[in-house]
């Protein structure tokens, strides 16, 4: 195990309609004028902005609102926000939500006291120094945002999706009421768990050595979202299994399962071109890539990914031909996402293999390699985006 530092200073309140808690929540961390934003229709609708602004409101907190953030979240809105943040003299940022709109929330909070483009800090030309406090009251177990120090932006000019992170943008606290998620679509449900699956997967493909304690911690809520999913496909008002996908997606992206152990993330990068030109669901572009990468990389480390068939899917371990048995553990996960109504390969998304060139270019590869569990270079990149074009169970 590598050394390390953990810093995970969220609060979560967790259960049955403690939406009714953000004014006292807001109070206990600082804020006294509050931006609350949030996505659609659905937060209106169902009377969840009114119960968070009565809430506000009978604590004595001033609030403005902007609505209007869209899956893959644009750079159009967070200059909105921060133009309003600032106008307003605003102290605190709620995001009531899924991932989108808690990306959103962060962004807005640090551009509000930046000088410059907030995009700095997504480009790579800046780093995060200071940042207005940020609450969430999640409505979608996906991203896991609401206990992360990550965001991820979409620049409208060119689709560019990059990401920017630092402990300063980890929510101060995050209200997890499942209850709220039992009115999803059954398809933004499982984008939802490819995406928390995804998180894990990202963390569990190391090369570190002597990280077992880890490794059973990703196993752990790898083998939680097998067995969950499919009870809220069948039975969106499940709460209980609602209940441990929340926690899981928390779970999945604070980092306590990755600690002490190289990490990843290339699926995400590959799968950020796919979602950021066609403005897919990051969850089901996720479905599509990283199959798609363990069949390139699984020779790398053979048993690592036996390790996985059998602990995680139940696979019988091959002696004899334990590469069989790594195989065969990428396409019970391959079976699992299409069971749950994910898509497998670029038709099914809706992507084209033709515009692959584009995808590399976006991506900025160029000569380069991108580090991670098996080093990428321009060809390897190809390649792995050639697989998820044509995979077939």
């Amino acid at each position: 195990m590598l050394d390390f530092d953990f810093y995970s200073p969220t609060e979560f309140v967790f259960g049955k309609g403690r939406e009714s808690e953000c004014g006292r929540l807001v109070k206990k961390h600082g804020g006294s004028r509050v931006l609350i934003h949030y996505g659609g229709g659905s937060a209106v609708k169902s009377g969840l902005i009114d119960r968070v602004k009565a809430s506000l409101t009978d604590s004595g907190l001033t609030f403005f609102e902007l609505g209007g953030v869209k899956p893959n979240p644009r750079d159009t809105l967070v200059y909105k926000g921060i133009e309003l943040a600032k106008s307003e003299g605003v102290d605190f940022i709620l995001a009531v939500g899924g991932g989108s709109v808690i990306d959103s929330s962060k962004a807005i909070a640090v551009g509000a006291l930046y000088d410059g483009d907030f995009w700095d800090h997504y480009c790579g030309k800046a780093q995060i120094q200071k940042a207005l406090p940020v609450g969430t009251v999640l409505t979608i177990a996906a991203a896991g945002s609401e206990g992360s120090g990550n965001s991820v932006i979409t620049k409208e000019e060119g689709m560019l999706k990059r990401g920017a992170g630092s402990d300063l943008i980890r929510p101060k606290f995050s209200v997890l009421d499942p209850e709220l998620t039992q009115t999803l679509p059954a398809y933004q449900t499982a984008c939802g768990a490819t995406d928390i699956m995804a998180h894990v997967f990202e963390r569990y493909f190391t090369n570190t050595t002597e990280v077992e304690i880890t490794d059973r911690l990703c196993e752990a809520v790898l083998m939680t979202m097998v067995k969950e999913t499919p009870r809220v496909i069948k039975d969106p008002n499940n709460y209980h299994a609602r209940a441990n996908i929340m926690w899981a997606g928390m779970v999945a992206h604070n980092n306590i399962v990755g600690v002490g152990r190289q990490q990843d993330w290339n699926s995400h990068g590959l799968e950020h071109e796919l979602s950021g030109l066609y403005d897919v669901a990051h969850g089901a572009g996720l479905a599509v890539i990283m199959p798609a990468w363990m069949e390139y990389v699984h020779s790398h480390d053979v048993m690592r990914f036996c390790q996985m068939a059998t602990r995680v899917f139940g696979c019988k371990m091959n002696f004899a031909d334990p590469e069989a048995t790594a195989l065969e553990g990428i396409k019970a996960f391959r079976t699992f996402l299409h069971n749950i109504g994910m898509p497998i390969n670029f038709t099914e998304l809706g992507a084209k293999e033709e515009d692959i060139p584009k995808l590399i270019e976006k991506l900025g590869v160029g000569d380069g390699k991108r580090g991670g569990f098996v080093e990428l270079d321009k060809a390897a990149v190809e390649a792995i985006y050639k697989i998820a074009a044509k995979a077939t169970l």
